[in-house]
């Protein structure tokens, strides 16, 4: 990446996108003109996305302008930060779009923040057993019914009566962001808990720059009223025909899914906001992966990554805001760069447009419930066990018949079977730290192929994404690496523990997947760290 951008920047808020006009070959931002979208957008007009979605988006588009009704918050946030000094360990317990968000915030701006949005576990025990009596948990979710987070709550509630403290103590260590109404607002309010409503205007993909995004921030040390300042210098602009960075980002993203690039590379350009991709991937697949159709975002760890570029590919690289008069490094077709307040509702609003020129509803996710359904069902039932195809070392490999009987073989034959217009999500279901290495899958079976290639964590992977594969283009396959749990951990108050709820979740992602024709391939390892080895190696061995 050495040469500038062609063309203009458009720019407003100090966020500048670069490249969108040369990418909108098919007049999509004309048209989006002729139809006022920004001015009816910027307007919160419900019915820019068709009749049957009017009466959801009606009481979703709140994330307009949610920055300003922030404010209220910020005097609430400085005095409970001050009344929690001392504990300067700040957990996260939430999925999804509510968490990725204060999780990209914290680390952009250099903030220590603990997220815990795994079953895993190995992973919980760490969390609970880290500096516990410098702990406050933020419980974090719309209405309280993700499992993930209920266990999570309730395992770090016996943690701190284990630890001796008193229940009015134990709840001095809690703080929970939630709609006003919920059941975990109920909850809190039995457990004499401090709940924080969020806004129920705003749905948790678009919820960055609400409680959601910023009371764990806050706690954590980050100066949220400069991402509130950062969105109000941007949103004077979204009502223009001109000068609107999110009009042109919408507008390549809409041109780009309607001309055979709907695969978006998301490509950090190495000047800041760390960790947007994953954020920015949420968004784009849970808000117009539906109706068969879609854009199929894809986080790619450098410039260079495999991946990040092909012809059917639109590469967007972000970064931070830019000193006058420098352009950004390129090799991607769309540029954007500003604060992360900015970048925020540049990306929201340039989703809901890109919706617009899709025709699909941004706010709904009809599809994602089956797997809910199948995880609960599973619960109550046990998860049945299975018989592999074959067991190579400490990977035993779960393959549908007429596979290869070897790892490396199965690999191939996986990526040999995407065609020309197939993708390959793999979601590992295993500790995001201990076994952080297995993350490398992404760039060396990306390298293998030329086709896209996504990697996730579960649980949070399909949470944000599953949209996307269970509703869009049905052209997908699907690697799902599972690991034995040596040392479960019950989860208090409940007849499962954390292990089997991650089975359970799993299983309930196959089952879902399976139901819409997708293929799966799943890959136990018995023993992790070597399994996770022996995958990198035979990954490495799909090249040739």
């Amino acid at each position: 990446m050495s040469e500038p951008l062609a063309g203009p920047a458009e720019s407003a808020g100090g966020l500048a996108v670069r490249g969108a006009d040369a990418v909108d070959r098919a007049s999509v931002r004309q048209d989006l003109v002729a139809r006022d979208v920004p001015g009816r957008l910027a307007g919160q007009d419900p019915t820019l996305w068709g009749p049957a979605a009017a009466a959801g988006a009606k009481l979703r588009l709140g994330w307009l302008d949610t920055h300003g009704r922030s404010r209220e918050l910020l005097p609430q946030l400085a005095e409970l930060t001050a009344e929690l000094e001392g504990l300067d360990h700040v957990v996260l317990a939430g999925t999804d779009g509510s968490s990725l968000a204060a999780e990209v915030t914290a680390r952009a701006l250099g903030r220590p923040l603990t997220v815990l949005d795994t079953a895993d576990p190995g992973q919980v025990r760490a969390a609970l057993t880290d500096r516990l009596d410098r702990t406050v948990v933020v419980v974090s979710g719309k209405s309280g019914a993700t499992l993930e987070t209920d266990s999570h709550r309730r395992a770090y509630w016996q943690a701190f009566l284990d630890a001796g403290m008193t229940e009015a103590e134990t709840a001095r260590h809690f703080v929970v962001v939630t709609d006003p109404g919920s059941a975990l607002e109920a909850t809190a309010n039995e457990l004499g808990v401090l709940t924080i409503p969020a806004d129920p205007q705003v749905g948790g993909g678009y919820s960055a720059l609400t409680a959601f995004g910023l009371v764990p921030t806050a706690l954590a040390g980050v100066p949220v009223a400069d991402l509130l300042d950062e969105a109000d210098a941007l949103a004077g602009a979204l009502g223009r025909d001109r000068d609107n960075p999110g009009l042109a980002l919408g507008a390549a993203l809409g041109a780009a899914a309607t001309t055979g690039r709907a695969t978006v590379a998301l490509v950090p350009d190495g000047t800041g906001v760390e960790g947007l991709g994953d954020w920015a991937e949420q968004l784009l697949a849970e808000s117009t992966g539906k109706a068969g159709m879609g854009l199929l975002p894809v986080v790619v760890e450098a410039p260079d990554a495999p991946g990040a570029t092909g012809p059917d590919v639109l590469t967007i690289s972000y970064g931070g805001a830019l000193a006058p008069g420098r352009a950004p490094a390129v090799g991607a077709d769309v540029a954007v760069n500003g604060p992360l307040g900015a970048h925020f509702l540049t990306w929201e609003y340039a989703t809901a447009v890109a919706a617009v020129t899709l025709g699909v509803d941004p706010f709904d996710e009809p599809d994602v419930a089956a797997s809910k359904e199948h995880t609960a069902r599973l619960l109550g039932a046990g998860v049945p066990a299975e018989t592999p195809s074959f067991t190579e070392g400490a990977v035993e490999v779960h393959a549908p018949g007429g596979f290869p009987t070897d790892l490396a073989g199965v690999l191939r034959r996986l990526l040999d079977g995407l065609g020309d217009d197939g993708y390959l999500a793999v979601t590992a279901y295993l500790d995001r730290s201990a076994d952080a290495a297995v993350a490398g899958l992404r760039a060396l079976l990306a390298g293998a192929t030329g086709r896209p290639v996504t990697f996730g964590w579960g649980p949070r992977h399909p949470h944000a994404t599953g949209q996307y594969h269970l509703g869009g283009p049905p052209v997908g396959s699907y690697l799902q690496v599972t690991g034995a749990v040596t040392s479960d951990l019950p989860v208090p108050g409940r007849p499962y523990t954390f292990g089997e709820l991650q089975a359970a979740r799993a299983a309930g992602d196959r089952q879902a997947l399976a139901g819409r024709g997708r293929a799966v391939l799943r890959l136990h390892l018995t023993e992790r760290a070597a399994g996770v080895a022996q995958l990198l190696d035979a990954a490495g061995r799909t090249r040739t």
